[in-house]
């Protein structure tokens, strides 16, 4: 039996927020928008389920909708904290939803970013992650969170460069402008900063990054040290993508452009600008789902 789909639905849910887009397929124009709480699934599935039914809610409110009607529509939703296959069909079986898919938000940031083209993505914001896209086939590294890796990422820089800190306060490493102003935040008092480092969060930690980043750009030999640490991780995901003809590489996130100038030359020739975000990867895919009916 064929359904008629009035509207395809991309959801993106992280641990910051729920976006939520409708586009009419009659001219493929944006119906409405709404954004909501944060939706990781590993986190809390509790309220993930709650604040995307929320962020619907407010769509179909928007566009002046029956929210059943968004229901019936094909949607997919890309969100943080699905790691398995069970995790998505977990989800799916607790929403209303009669045509939806459900898959980790890599996924959606690498459609969204790549579209139809082949190639790398390097996203890299609080947490990291490199993808590798080959037709419909994507192969994603990296993505384990801070306690297992998430290497290049400002949760990592900013971790790594107060360990930095502690090794120049041991006299193991020589000190610079950055340690100092590390230091200075921490009133130059260690239990300060291990009181930080007790019950730093990711994001609390990748609040240092830029600072970080401005440091390396004025040739702060520890900061350009961790620049340098990262892009190594960045450039060994890129070497099994084995990039070829056409292949390009985007960079995504608050931390990912700024990557660019240490990365090896032969990378930094395929850098081209992504297509789009996570969302619209998310749409692309709902609009998959739909000629699949």
């Amino acid at each position: 039996m064929t359904h008629r789909s009035d509207f395809v639905i991309g959801v993106d849910g992280g641990g910051t927020g729920c976006r939520v887009v409708v586009i009419g397929t009659a001219d493929r124009s944006v119906v409405a928008t709404a954004t909501g709480g944060a939706a990781n699934y590993t986190s809390d599935p509790d309220t993930t389920v709650r604040h995307i039914l929320d962020t619907l809610s407010d769509a179909a409110e928007s566009a002046g909708l029956d929210l059943a009607t968004l229901f019936d529509m094909p949607t997919h939703l890309g969100l943080a904290g699905i790691v398995t296959p069970d995790d998505a069909k977990s989800l799916a079986a607790r929403l209303p939803l009669t045509r939806c898919r459900v898959s980790d938000d890599q996924i959606t940031s690498t459609i969204g970013a790549l579209g139809a083209r082949d190639g790398a993505l390097i996203a890299v914001g609080t947490g990291s992650f490199v993808a590798i896209k080959r037709g419909d086939t994507i192969r994603t590294l990296g993505g384990w969170g801070l306690q297992l890796g998430d290497q290049a990422s400002g949760a990592w820089l900013g971790r790594t460069a107060l360990q930095r800190c502690a090794l120049v306060a041991d006299g193991l490493a020589p000190t610079s402008p950055l340690v100092a102003k590390l230091l200075a935040r921490f009133g130059d008092d260690a239990g300060q900063m291990i009181a930080f480092a007790r019950i730093a969060s990711p994001a609390e930690y990748a609040q240092l990054a830029p600072l970080i980043f401005d440091a390396a750009y004025s040739d702060d030999p520890n900061a350009c040290g961790l620049a340098a640490e990262g892009v190594a991780y960045l450039n060994l995901c890129l070497g099994t993508a084995d990039l070829k003809g056409d292949d390009v590489l985007c960079m995504s996130g608050g931390l990912g452009r700024r990557y660019a100038p240490w990365l090896d030359a032969r990378y930094q020739s395929r850098i081209a600008e992504p297509e789009g975000t996570a969302l619209d990867g998310a749409v692309r895919l709902a609009w998959q789902l739909a000629e699949r009916i």
